[in-house]
């Protein structure tokens, strides 16, 4: 198997330049005890070099609004069949005035998708399936801009219950449309992510922050089956290093062809790219 034309769904390249919650520290320290290179930010050149050697052709850099990355948008400029854009932080409190935001935003920067974390804003209060989120799927149903939506209780030390991927389930039904991903896996409910991903077509689930080897078994035995195209890659990096990922990935019980879905092929069927020539 030759590692080439990877998508990586979720990278960040700013932490380093951000002033970050005490959560995120904390996370840092008691969840993946892990280094301050994991709050770092990413040169270009290091980054491509990462990239390169384990063979990524293309990473999305997640980004926020009102105030985006000037380090992310200035990659995505340098290198634009290399890098693209998720757009976080959207503040559906005040939705007019953000759906405008992002929408200009996508007119003039590659985005490949929007982002919310229901619990990393509001308190925590606001699940998928509260009413206050209508506006964002309706405009992304218009859009045709793919959406991801944090599930799985977080690592950090906030309120989890609105990532249950269960709030889903009404939200899937009523936009039918809407091209859904979650993402940073979906623990401890897997299963009913995977029993959603069968009832709905449009939903997928990213691995994003979780190593490849601690993916529980029904998922790659979902990934074997029925839910061949319905898992897209990606490491989180530098929470999780793409190298980790992509050699940990190398390393599971998993057909070719299976492997090449999640890698690359699912990524850019998903987002509306053009399939990688290399293969993975």
């Amino acid at each position: 198997m030759s590692a080439a034309g990877i998508v990586d769904c979720l990278i960040n390249v700013d932490f380093g330049d951000r002033t970050h919650p005490d959560w995120m520290t904390r996370v840092k320290d008691d969840y993946f005890h892990a280094g301050d290179d994991m709050l770092a930010s990413s040169e270009l050149g290091a980054l491509l070099d990462e990239m390169d050697a384990n063979g990524v052709q293309r990473a999305i850099i997640w980004t926020s609004l009102p105030e985006p990355s000037a380090r992310a948008l200035a990659y995505c400029e340098k290198l634009p069949e290399r890098f693209a854009l998720g757009v976080g932080r959207l503040d559906l409190l005040r939705p007019m005035a953000t759906l405008r935001e992002l929408d200009a935003f996508r007119r003039n920067h590659p985005v490949a998708y929007a982002q919310v974390g229901p619990a990393f804003w509001g308190d925590g209060q606001y699940p998928p399936s509260d009413a206050v989120y209508y506006p964002l799927y309706t405009k992304c149903c218009e859009w045709g801009l793919p959406l991801a939506v944090a599930t799985g209780l977080p690592g950090p030390p906030i309120a989890g219950e609105a990532q249950h991927p269960m709030h889903l389930d009404r939200v899937m039904q009523r936009f039918g449309e809407l091209k859904l991903c979650m993402h940073h896996g979906a623990d401890p409910w897997w299963d009913v992510a995977i029993r959603l991903m069968i009832k709905y077509p449009n939903l997928r689930l990213m691995t994003s922050a979780w190593a490849p080897k601690r993916l529980p078994e029904s998922v790659l035995h979902f990934m074997r089956t029925r839910g061949r195209d319905r898992i897209l890659f990606g490491s989180d990096s530098p929470v999780l290093s793409i190298t980790r990922c992509v050699e940990e990935a190398a390393q599971l019980d998993l057909p070719d062809d299976v492997r090449r879905a999640w890698l690359a092929d699912n990524a850019t069927a998903f987002f509306g790219w053009p399939q990688p020539a290399a293969e993975v």
